[in-house]
């Protein structure tokens, strides 16, 4: 294989795909790369499985409170959101906070999560086939979150989408979809977290004076080591949520449906075998990698596929790469939904694995159900465009119609 130009912080790159290439090199013949930067010298790309593996089990070696991203800093330096936000935060500390927020994602939300997607999915898909066609990414895969969103919170589905709109531009700081580029970046994203931040300040005041069964309120009641939660830490880790699932599982979604239109065969597997859901959802996630890498510090010296990590050094996870690993999976450039095993780590793995695991498969499993049953099949109707960030592989636009019973192109009766 020839060596592509590596540069994992260009997010032009992603946007043109290039980074599959990139990761590809570096996976076969540099796993543990030196990226340099020229700005506080560089970060570590980790791009083989057994080598992510490796950091994410290792709990006292790596540190998560530099934050899940890179910034303008590849030094370790903690996050403003350190200790409080449960993504940025370790032992002991991480797991006292994930306890409380665990009821979040217990099975009776999950049950509820899933009525209220499947209401608005439904309702989503009726109208796009009665259009004959959408913008799949935003008439339909921004329901996803917006259900789980009102049945977690219990905001309103106005809310819920104002929220999405946030989030979509705190992660799309450097999207000229979303923001101006001519506005400072960082400056951009500072704002966008305080409109986050003064969106559930609202709600937490409402919480206050009429609790219900929602998040908020079970966090109005919370103690750590027999403390109540400050409003920071309820803030930070409602951002955390709201961040991590809006973004994940909408991109997810525009992903899995452009995988199965550019694999017809796969797509009619689907649509003729019910049974094959879970490993489906599962394949997609690994196929899809929505969130491209996460970022941990180094806690001491650690020797990782014969390379020394000095501690102090930043060191990057790139999820999107160990999902392609020929060493884990076999004919991994092979899009197999009935893929079995398939341990992928789209969610992360040990301590920091993604709280919101099953959240995402229950929202992704009511989608493609939805999709696989519907009597017609969608293909794509204009250009995919893809998010500018290096950070979450998204789709912006998915322009797609729906053809047929027979595959004639005629709208649905």
């Amino acid at each position: 294989m020839t060596r592509p130009v590596v540069d994992l912080t260009d997010p032009d790159r992603f946007v043109r795909q290039e980074h599959h290439a990139m990761l590809a090199w570096l996976r076969e013949n540099d796993p543990v790369h030196w990226h340099e930067t020229g700005q506080d010298g560089g970060f570590w790309a980790l791009t083989g499985y057994e080598e992510i593996s490796q950091v994410y089990l290792d709990h006292t070696g790596f540190s998560s409170e530099s934050g899940p991203m890179l910034g303008g800093s590849f030094r370790s330096e903690k996050d403003p959101s350190a200790g409080l936000m449960m993504v940025a935060t370790d032992l002991p500390r991480h797991r006292m906070i994930r306890q409380q927020l665990h009821w979040a994602f217990s099975q009776d939300m999950l049950r509820r999560v899933a009525e209220q997607v499947t209401r608005l999915v439904t309702t989503a898909l009726e109208r796009a086939l009665a259009d004959g066609g959408c913008d799949f990414a935003t008439d339909v895969a921004t329901e996803l979150p917006a259900g789980a969103v009102m049945a977690i919170t219990g905001v309103s589905y106005r809310d819920a989408h104002d929220l999405i709109g946030m989030t979509r531009r705190m992660i799309g700081f450097r999207d000229p979809h979303f923001t101006d580029p001519a506005e400072d970046e960082r400056l951009v994203l500072a704002m966008t977290q305080a409109d986050i931040f003064e969106f559930f300040a609202e709600v937490l005041r409402a919480r206050r004076k009429n609790p219900g069964p929602d998040l908020i309120s079970r966090l109005l009641k919370a103690e750590m080591n027999g403390r109540a939660w400050t409003e920071d830490e309820i803030l930070y880790n409602c951002m955390n949520i709201a961040v991590g699932g809006n973004e994940t599982s909408s991109y997810t979604a525009c992903s899995g449906l452009e995988a199965l239109i550019g694999h017809p065969g796969q797509y009619a597997e689907l649509r003729q075998t019910p049974g094959l859901l879970d490993s489906a959802v599962n394949e997609i996630l690994r196929w899809s990698s929505t969130n491209l890498y996460v970022r941990r510090g180094a806690l001491r010296d650690v020797e990782i596929g014969g390379r020394m990590i000095r501690s102090g050094d930043v060191v990057t996870l790139w999820n999107a790469s160990a999902n392609r690993d020929a060493k884990q999976f076999t004919d991994p450039e092979t899009f197999d939904l009935a893929r079995t095993p398939n341990r992928h780590l789209s969610y992360g793995a040990g301590l920091h694995r993604c709280i919101g695991a099953m959240l995402a498969q229950t929202e992704l499993s009511v989608l493609f159900r939805a999709i696989a049953g519907l009597p017609v099949t969608a293909a794509l109707s204009g250009p995919v465009q893809r998010l500018r960030s290096n950070f979450i592989n998204g789709t912006i636009s998915l322009p797609v119609t729906f053809h047929g019973r027979n595959g004639t192109g005629d709208r649905p009766e």
